[in-house]
């Protein structure tokens, strides 16, 4: 994922210099239209990886065996440069003034290049794959193209240098893999969504210019809380229409009533664990910290867990609404029950970012979900979400039982 680091100094020489791309200190720290804008592409991607899911699950034959899971590994490798698409454009905006020209162009283009790779992703181990690629290396090697000319003479030019190097690097892996089929296009695409993260983690590093870890959050972190609070927000969107959709097509029978009454309980109880506390004051905690960038760096990392279950938990309603009773595929067990063990673990890796601590529910609810999988295959699936969703219940009545009578606790992030 990449990032942006400018001293004081340079935001100060940037924000008067002649190309007044930087944000400056005085700039509003909520998202701005064009940003809000630009998440609608994610409402879209969201629904297209949760489809994909879901047609490999529900193919007949195929979920009871366990070889439906490597379909949807692969389907999670595609995740990975639209949330790095993302994640990109989200520090750009956040270091650079949406309402420059530049900016808005490169955010648009960005844009565009994510609704491609999400109509591509039916097809992209087939015959979509530089459908998929092409438009990713292309938005990412180019904005760092504009970037480089904008910047030139900045402080901030060597960061835009390096992240275009490395960009350009794996740019050649995933159109590689484009070219080529089957195993090798994963091994490609993995080999370079791999070397994207490790470039990342190691600050980007190049010969002569070294490597610089990204200190965006220090510099923006009100402002990429509130944008990584929003992603989450359009997951558990999708996870809405998702159950809609599912209860939509049914025969509003009693159980397929019940299976979405669960469903609707359970998006909420999300909704409910992640806005404990914890998901009010993340800014706070990045104020409070003494190293906000590697905070943010692991808040983050504990988002996209969330927002990974959050995809998975809508999954699980679309499987179970249209098949509420009968046998329990092992299959749809790891997704109606792993994808609030995710979101969960998720939560309780972000508590231990703004707390320094994890409460003992959420570590509890997280065991349960994975022990009580075996016993699952005995229940049709509407009994299988059920659990769940108790499980959840006891997380959230636990929660509302610690708060009662009690101010809202300051953070207290991890030394």
């Amino acid at each position: 994922m990449a990032g942006w680091q400018v001293s004081e100094a340079g935001l100060t020489m940037m924000a008067g210099g002649r190309s007044g791309l930087l944000r400056t200190p005085s700039s509003p720290q909520q998202a701005t239209f064009l940003e809000l804008f630009f998440d609608l592409a994610f409402v879209f991607v969201i629904q297209r990886i949760a489809l994909r899911i879901t047609e490999q699950l529900a193919r007949p034959g195929v979920a009871d065996q366990w070889f439906a899971l490597p379909a949807v590994g692969k389907t999670l490798l595609l995740l990975y440069p639209l949330t790095s698409a993302w994640t990109v454009a989200a520090w750009t905006t956040a270091r650079l003034d949406p309402r420059r020209l530049p900016v808005q162009a490169v955010t648009i283009a960005t844009m565009l290049g994510v609704l491609i790779m999400s109509a591509a992703l039916p097809t992209a181990f087939h015959g979509g794959g530089l459908a998929f690629a092409v438009p990713y290396v292309v938005m990412q090697v180019g904005r760092y193209v504009v970037f480089e000319i904008m910047l030139r003479g900045h402080e901030l030019q060597d960061n835009v240098t390096r992240q275009l190097v490395w960009f350009s690097l794996t740019g050649i892996l995933w159109i590689a893999g484009a070219l080529t089929h089957d195993q090798t296009r994963v091994v490609l695409w993995v080999a370079a969504a791999a070397l994207e993260f490790l470039a990342a983690r190691l600050g980007w590093p190049v010969p002569k210019l070294g490597a610089r870890r990204a200190t965006v959050w220090a510099a923006a972190g009100g402002h990429l809380a509130d944008r990584y609070r929003q992603f989450l927000l359009i997951a558990l969107g999708e996870s809405v229409l998702a159950l809609a959709l599912a209860y939509t097509g049914g025969l509003y029978d009693v159980e397929s009533t019940a299976a979405f009454v669960i469903g609707f309980a359970t998006t909420v109880l999300l909704w409910r664990v992640y806005f404990y506390r914890a998901g009010q004051i993340l800014a706070d905690a990045l104020a409070a910290s003494n190293n906000p960038s590697h905070l943010g760096r692991v808040a983050a990392f504990a988002h996209w867990i969330m927002i990974l279950g959050t995809i998975i938990t809508a999954v699980g309603y679309e499987l179970v609404i249209p098949h509420p009773l009968g046998y329990t595929m092992p299959a749809w067990v790891v997704v109606i029950l792993g994808g609030p063990a995710l979101f969960v673990a998720g939560r309780a890796h972000f508590e231990y970012v703004v707390f320094a601590r994890v409460s003992r529910p959420r570590v509890v609810g997280v065991l349960i979900l994975v022990l009580a999988a075996p016993l699952m295959l005995l229940l049709p699936p509407v009994l299988v979400s059920l659990t769940a969703a108790l499980v959840l219940t006891g997380i959230a009545a636990a929660d509302a039982v610690q708060a009662r009578g009690k101010p809202l606790e300051a953070p207290s992030p991890p030394k």
